[in-house]
């Protein structure tokens, strides 16, 4: 089974990759997890004009490993494969097109537990990945 476990440095994240090294772990194969750190660069289209392109995307790696780091321990301590990947864009959209170019089986994410009201105004990354992708996502709380 391949998992892509979105990771955004939250501790909501981080209980989801726990939960899914658990998951791995209790079904004794050769199961894999794949992070995925997604940042959406569009807030800084107007910093890119006068920095570069290049100088946003590498802040948006370093932002992106940072928030790995403490997920990449989790799982080298459960002994769990895994691996990562960094991508910038907008974040549902690129978890989900992700999700379906790697024929992943499973996508985990936490869940930030927002208000109603604001998930309503503005609506959540996990509400649209779950309204669009293909394949089960499994929200950890």
């Amino acid at each position: 089974m391949k998992i892509l476990v979105a990771v955004d440095g939250s501790k909501h994240s981080l209980s989801a990759v726990k939960y899914a090294a658990k998951l791995v772990s209790n079904m004794r194969s050769n199961d894999s997890i794949t992070l995925i750190s997604v940042h959406d660069d569009t807030g800084f289209n107007h910093a890119a004009k006068f920095v570069g392109k290049a100088q946003v995307e590498d802040y948006l790696r370093e932002v992106s490993e940072k928030d790995l780091k403490s997920s990449r321990k989790v799982l080298d301590t459960a002994n769990v494969k895994h691996n990562n990947a960094i991508v910038i864009g907008h974040v549902s959209e690129e978890i989900v097109k992700f999700a379906a170019a790697g024929k992943y089986d499973l996508i985990v994410m936490g869940s930030k537990g927002r208000s109603g009201l604001a998930d309503l105004l503005i609506g959540s990354v996990a509400q649209r990945v779950l309204a669009t992708a293909k394949q089960p996502v499994l929200l950890v709380k």
